[in-house]
């Protein structure tokens, strides 16, 4: 079984950053990603990380946010630069048996964190 826990969401002025932790325990995952829910709409994919470190971005985040995973501390981030009202929602920490988490695969997704809550004012 693997467990999840997010943390470093925040309330934050557009053009500011954040960096999301994800404290991972457990074994038998071998990709990590991040994905986010705003209200109405569906889950989305924002960044994976590959079993090889391979890294995979969603258009909408490119060049603004960066995804590492340290691996010493199964801790996984998300550094979010740039911040946009549109990058509001409960973004959510995710973990799979798979090699590569796909980004748009989200309902395959093994294991998800409870989710840390990100919201940008104009």
């Amino acid at each position: 079984q693997v467990h999840l826990v997010e943390s470093g969401g925040d309330s934050v002025q557009g053009g500011g950053s954040l960096r999301l932790s994800c404290a991972a325990s457990g074994y038998g995952y071998n990709s990590m990603g991040w994905f986010r829910q705003a209200p109405g709409n569906e889950r989305e994919g924002v960044a994976t990380i590959d079993r090889d470190g391979r890294l995979s971005y969603s258009d909408s985040v490119k060049g603004r946010f960066t995804i590492s995973k340290d691996n010493a501390k199964n801790i996984l981030y998300l550094q979010m630069n740039s911040l946009k009202p549109e990058d509001s929602a409960m973004y959510y920490c995710a973990a799979d048996r798979f090699s590569a988490l796909r980004l748009t695969n989200w309902r395959a997704v093994d294991y998800w964190g409870q989710g840390t809550q990100v919201t940008v004012s104009s």
